[in-house]
């Protein structure tokens, strides 16, 4: 039976790229939505950094820990233990259109095993692919609210989760971290508006799958880390031992 399904999926894509072919958001080169060649000009992190919003400074990997350091001095205080993040948000034309349909409108779900590889390739030229990075580790993602699930059809979060999980071979905690109440959007707010916009927003359904754990929270992008910050508190509340932030680009 599983034969059949891999063939009948296999022809399926088949049939839709003739139908609907796709196009490289870099070059417009048809065959895919990020070819190789523009794959290859992105700038993927070789390196971690603190959660500093103004000159994030660079992150030690600690042998006898086996994990980045995290924070520094001055980011300390944060909830959130770290953050891992691929590309810089601003920098390339090509990382925002990659990540604007992937959220918005046409909704190309299927960039998800792009982004994914691109993380985890990050992973890889940074050192940060050790067992012991993803020792007593479970993966989540920032939860979506319903309307948005409703529109886009998915969580990009949770598809990304999805594709790290594949290659890491760490489990996916789905429908636990929830949104529980709607909030206003985060793009216009200020960092402060920000804090206090998502205040109380998220819950955790079932505290066990989360204590004595290291949670890898995913989301797209990361910008003054208001919505990670917030997940994170939520998070810790419910037991988590650690919480670090992955995500495909960050912005400043």
């Amino acid at each position: 039976m599983q034969a059949v399904y891999t063939v009948d999926n296999t022809a399926k894509n088949f049939l839709l790229e003739l139908i609907f072919p796709s196009f490289c958001f870099g070059c417009k080169k048809e065959g895919s939505y990020l070819c190789q060649d523009c794959r290859a000009m992105l700038d993927i992190g070789t390196y971690t950094y603190c959660l500093c919003s103004k000159n994030p400074v660079r992150i030690p990997f600690d042998a006898a820990q086996g994990k980045p350091l995290g924070k520094c001095s001055r980011c300390r205080d944060k909830i959130l233990s770290g953050l891992y993040f691929a590309l810089p948000y601003k920098e390339k034309f090509l990382t925002r259109a990659l990540i604007h349909h992937f959220k918005y409108e046409p909704y190309v779900k299927s960039l998800s095993g792009a982004l994914g590889s691109i993380l985890i390739e990050h992973f890889v030229l940074s050192g940060n692919n050790a067992d012991t990075v993803w020792d007593r580790a479970v993966l989540t993602y920032v939860p979506s609210e319903n309307s948005s699930l409703k529109s886009r059809g998915y969580n990009q979060s949770h598809e990304l989760a999805n594709e790290l999980s594949q290659t890491i071979k760490i489990p996916v905690i789905s429908n636990n971290l929830v949104k529980i109440r709607k909030t206003k959007p985060q793009m216009k707010l200020s960092a402060k508006e920000r804090q206090e916009n998502l205040k109380g927003a998220f819950a955790v359904k079932n505290p066990a799958e989360f204590t004595g754990k290291k949670v890898f929270l995913v989301d797209d992008v990361y910008t003054t880390g208001a919505t990670m910050a917030e997940c994170a508190k939520t998070l810790r509340a419910a037991g988590a031992q650690q919480v670090w932030g992955i995500a495909v680009a960050r912005e400043g």
